[in-house]
Formats: structure tokens, C-alpha cells, sequence
């Protein structure tokens, strides 16, 4: 069993997209991938099940559905920051049932990618955040960066916060949320000179949002 976790330089970056992306590529290879969204914030019942849109893209570029228990444990209502969420729905988050929930994956899939919720350092409580869970899941990072103005800042100083944790950033993706960046070349050119771990590739910008077409753009770090 092989496992990672995905993390990103902001929100609204294409971190779902990447990860069902990942999910694709994996399964091109012939493993069994499964995705998991341990805390989403934002859901609505759709023909009768409550559901985050990421858990449920997810889902979809999964080799099957595990159930969303395990795929997504914490699926709180308002899309807003989810500790801010959880205290007004009165959820506490337990990283335990998390890690639980983890466990049960791993015995399902050949791979998982655990997508983390907005950026790296998204509170979850009054003292545990995203960086903390990802720490305590011990697990590789692939960094998502969303290719805009300011893409560099943003991703050093992830990177930098993930080696702080003595997580090891496993790889990085270059996301092309913005077709128009101007100096995207440059820009590409100075994260490869500055970040540590290897491109495992660039996801072209797509309207039509297709993961499964992308998968051929990415690399796998295993």
C-alpha cells in the first residue's frame, strides 16, 4: 500500500482536481486508487445523500466507492474555514476517527491520496490544524501549486512548513488554474529552481474540468 498526502499553496487551487487526476494516473497503471477528503466544508443533499462536491469528484475518479464514512469522515455544512464551520455546528473534530478511517483505506487500495482541506495551515480547532494532522499521518506530501500571481511566494513558504513538520514533500504539481498568467514559463522555470523535490508535472488548463484526460500530464512519485 502506497499513500499520500495532498496538500495545497491556497484554496481554490485545483487541489480536488489534482488529486482525481492522481487518482486517474494511477489507475491508468493498474492499481486500485482511492481518494479521501477527511474534513470538506460545504455540502448539500443531492437525490437524497448530503455530500461535499469534492468528496463526491472523489468518488467518481476512485477505482470504486469505499462509502463516504470512510472517504470523507467530517462533512460539515457551510463552505467556510471548518474550524469556524464545526464550532457552529457543534462538530468536534477527532483525528482519531480520521486516522481510523485511513487505516480501513489502506486495506482496500493499492494507493490513497488523502487531499487536505484549503491550504497547509487550515485550522481544524482551537490548536490543531491541517500541517498537525498531516504530520501525525506521517505521510509523503504532493504539493499542489496553482500557477497565478504570487504562485511563488505561496509555494516556498508551504514547503517550508512541511519541512518544518519533518514531512518529506514527495513531489509537486504546476496547476494551470489561470491560462492567462503572464511569465508562466518564468515563473514555472523559478519554482523548479527553488523547491527541493522533483515537477511531476503540468496540468493545462481546462474548462471542461476532465481529469481523466490530464492524467497523462502527470507523473506518479512512486
Amino acid at each position: 500500500m502506497t499513500a499520500y498526502f495532498v496538500a495545497g499553496t491556497d484554496t481554490e487551487i485545483g487541489k480536488t482536481f489534482v488529486t482525481c487526476t492522481l487518482l486517474h494516473a494511477a489507475r491508468n497503471r493498474g492499481l486500485t486508487a482511492i481518494g479521501m477528503k477527511p474534513i470538506a466544508a460545504g455540502a448539500e443533499t443531492v437525490n437524497g445523500e448530503f455530500i461535499n462536491e469534492d468528496a463526491a469528484r472523489l468518488r467518481a475518479a476512485g477505482s470504486f466507492d469505499p462509502g463516504l464514512a470512510l472517504l470523507n469522515p467530517y462533512c460539515l455544512t457551510s463552505p467556510i474555514a471548518p474550524h469556524i464551520a464545526a464550532a457552529e455546528e457543534g462538530v468536534r473534530i477527532d483525528a482519531g476517527r480520521i486516522h481510523d478511517a485511513f487505516a480501513a483505506l489502506t486495506t482496500q487500495a493499492d494507493v490513497v491520496f488523502v487531499e487536505g482541506v484549503g491550504g497547509f495551515r487550515v485550522p481544524l480547532d482551537d490548536d490543531y490544524d491541517t500541517a498537525d494532522l498531516a504530520r501525525d499521518m506521517g505521510l509523503p506530501v504532493i504539493l499542489v501549486v496553482g500557477m497565478k500571481l504570487g504562485c511563488i511566494n505561496h509555494a516556498l513558504l508551504t514547503a517550508e512548513a512541511i519541512a518544518a513538520r519533518g514531512l518529506n514533500l514527495a513531489g509537486w504539481v504546476a496547476n494551470r488554474i489561470d491560462p492567462a498568467m503572464l511569465r508562466f514559463e518564468q515563473n514555472l522555470d523559478a519554482l523548479r529552481q527553488r523547491l527541493s523535490a522533483p515537477l511531476l508535472g503540468v496540468v493545462p488548463f481546462q474548462a471542461d474540468g476532465n481529469p481523466a484526460a490530464a492524467a497523462g500530464a502527470l507523473k506518479l512519485p512512486f
